[in-house]
């Protein structure tokens, strides 16, 4: 029996946040049935029953531990947050023999070749996955880089349950160290648009930095963008400073300086410990409710 067809209708998932919840929309009626997910959160009084509701609104059976959501399952989405990728593979309690670990968390080379040696360990086939863009709009078909020796085996899965999936090689860390690279680009570009615009706003000369902005590249909405960026940050700031940390590894463990991917975990762990209120689309008072709380 192929991986494809052991996988339909047992496919499970450890952490069930905005990218799982993403997967399994975009395959709206035609997901595979018998969906499984835990998430650390159903160990969490206070938590627990929202992400319950999460899992039956999107037609996943949320399971209180996770054994529950693994046994028996031939593939199994980890999609937890960077800093607790590691942890994830070493709770995984009841991987079934043979299941792929479809490591979708934005780690360094190195975080990932340890999950790799704990998960073979367990019995179990680790793959390097990278989401290589952000999950919305485009949901289960978000590009995916993977890699490692059942790279292969595991594109064949994701790609008959409609996903974009790429084999980068077959190393575990090649598919991570692209995404962990690009991420220096992508975040900082965010971080570099908190510190210019929110003290530009601050300065009361935001209107005139902008407007300078336009004219260098007029190509670029820069209020817009830099609108999105704050949004970005403020949702998923705290997430994303955990993957700029093990970006610094990355670029570290290639003997350089990681000055900027530092100073771009600041400013995203200060942006999200702000607590400031997402609201309406507008740069202004986006950036207005964001400096009152910085």
């Amino acid at each position: 029996m192929s991986d494809v067809q052991q996988t339909a209708g047992a496919i499970a998932f450890v952490g069930f946040g905005e990218a799982a919840r993403a997967f399994v929309s975009g395959w709206g009626p035609g997901a595979p049935a018998g969906l499984r997910a835990f998430d650390v959160k159903m160990r969490d009084p206070a938590a627990r029953e929202a992400m319950l509701e999460a899992c039956a609104a999107h037609g996943v059976h949320g399971e209180a531990e996770v054994r529950g959501a693994l046994e028996g399952a031939p593939a199994v989405f980890c999609l937890v947050t960077a800093d607790r990728a590691l942890e994830a593979a070493e709770a995984c309690e009841g991987l079934a023999p043979g299941a792929l670990w479809l490591d979708g968390n934005s780690c360094a080379p190195e975080t990932k070749r340890q999950a790799e040696e704990v998960i073979a360990a367990k019995g179990g086939r680790y793959v390097d996955v990278a989401i290589m863009a952000p999950v919305h709009p485009k949901k289960h078909r978000v590009p995916l880089l993977l890699s490692g020796p059942h790279a292969e085996a595991a594109a064949e899965v994701l790609s008959a349950l409609g996903m974009s999936p790429r084999v980068a090689g077959e190393e575990v860390g090649a598919a991570s160290t692209i995404k962990m690279l690009r991420s220096v680009m992508i975040k900082g570009m965010e971080a570099l648009s908190a510190e210019c615009l929110l003290a530009a706003r601050r300065a009361g000369v935001d209107d005139a930095v902008l407007g300078s902005l336009a004219a260098s590249n007029p190509e670029v909405d820069w209020e817009g963008r830099g609108t999105y960026h704050l949004g970005r940050m403020i949702e998923h700031g705290e997430r994303r400073a955990a993957e700029m940390r093990e970006v610094v590894r990355t670029v570290e463990g290639l003997g350089l300086p990681a000055d900027m991917a530092r100073a771009v975990v600041l400013w995203q762990a200060r942006v999200a410990g702000a607590g400031a209120e997402l609201g309406e689309e507008a740069f202004g008072p986006r950036a207005d409710r964001l400096l009152d709380r910085l």
